[in-house]
């Protein structure tokens, strides 16, 4: 297995941020050729299939994205080293989501050549997920047989997030009237926006859910003025709203436009809450080989796959973005393990 470990230490020195993921898609394709699987590809994701590919049998999706955000301030490490020390690898990419994308390599291998097994695989290593842009995993799904499940592999802990939340992003505007601020003229449009924003600040959903828990709006950003002594007529910030599963982005938008007086525009309604139910066979297979179920609080493929998914994978999601990122050696030979263990005599 510790050939995974070097293929992770290779994309880690390959620079793959979003958008800019050519070398690293390189680095899949150069190791599933020295393996001898034949591939597929478009823009800079690649796929393949299993050696015994059935078109009557279910097909499972194992999908993982190359690309990285680029590396934040305070990195005491070269993010690009894929720096071993002991049982930990430090580097950018190596947590989110390089550890899952050679673990879901190695669950793909492990089955390849199986003969027999009651449903398809496809290992997917995509692009742009950092981004949810358009030439990522959404881009090859039409060239995809018809999916039945997908298991999306970001860093979990190994739990199962039968859940994720959803992602929408608020443009708000609030408008006032320019005045003299020594006076008492004009609409002062950042007095209006922080009436909205406390507004959005203590409401809360009706609905919550027992997995993911309530809508969270976070507003993240705040522009207005431009001198001291001017009253800003205009007053602009930026919303950041993770949905549940009992509301689509769209409803969510609607019940927040009845609440503020600020304009505001979605830039997407597309990054909705996922998942599948507990009942599932996968979720049930899950837990009886003893691995915890839980709702996952951030945004990942799942959004854009459009069939039952969860997220699942080695490292712990609270590195991911961080300086010096770091994956366990352990943490993913563990993972591989898993992985195996939950799709040995796994029926859909």
């Amino acid at each position: 297995m510790l050939e995974y470990i070097d293929l992770l230490k290779t994309l880690i020195a390959t620079p793959s941020p979003s958008r800019e993921e050519e070398k690293a898609a390189g680095v899949i394709r150069a190791y599933l050729h020295s393996r001898g699987i034949a591939f597929h590809t478009k823009g800079n994701n690649t796929w393949c299939m299993n050696a015994g590919f059935d078109p009557r049998k279910p097909v499972i999706l194992l999908n993982s994205h190359i690309d990285t955000v680029r590396p934040v301030r305070g990195w005491t490490y070269d993010p690009f080293a894929a720096t071993a020390e002991g049982d930990k690898i430090t580097g950018l990419g190596s947590n989110d989501a390089g550890g899952s994308v050679v673990s879901l390599m190695a669950l793909f291998l492990h089955f390849y050549l199986r003969d027999k097994l009651p449903y398809n695989l496809i290992y997917s290593a995509t692009a742009e997920e950092e981004i949810s842009g358009d030439n990522g995993i959404a881009s090859i799904l039409p060239e995809l047989p018809p999916i039945s499940f997908a298991l999306v592999g970001e860093p979990t802990g190994m739990e199962m997030a039968i859940a994720e939340k959803g992602l929408m992003v608020l443009d708000c505007i609030a408008q006032g009237k320019a005045g003299h601020a020594a006076r008492d003229t004009g609409v002062n449009a950042l007095y209006k926006a922080i009436d909205d924003i406390q507004k959005l600040r203590n409401f809360r959903f009706e609905k919550t859910s027992a997995l993911l828990g309530p809508v969270k709006i976070s507003v993240t950003q705040i522009q207005a003025g431009t001198q001291h002594n001017v009253v800003p007529d205009r007053c602009s910030f930026v919303a950041d709203v993770r949905t549940n599963e009992h509301y689509s982005n769209k409803e969510v938008f609607d019940i927040i436009r009845g609440i503020i007086t600020s304009e505001i525009s979605a830039r997407s309604f597309r990054l909705n809450s996922s998942g599948i139910s507990p009942d599932h066979p996968v979720a049930m297979k899950a837990v009886k080989e003893g691995i915890r179920l839980s709702g996952s609080p951030t945004t990942s493929d799942q959004a854009v796959i459009p069939c039952p998914s969860v997220k699942m994978g080695p490292g712990n999601s609270n590195r991911s973005h961080t300086a010096d990122e770091y994956i366990m050696v352990s943490e993913i030979l563990e993972g591989i393990k898993t992985y195996i263990r939950l799709f040995e005599d796994l029926y859909l």
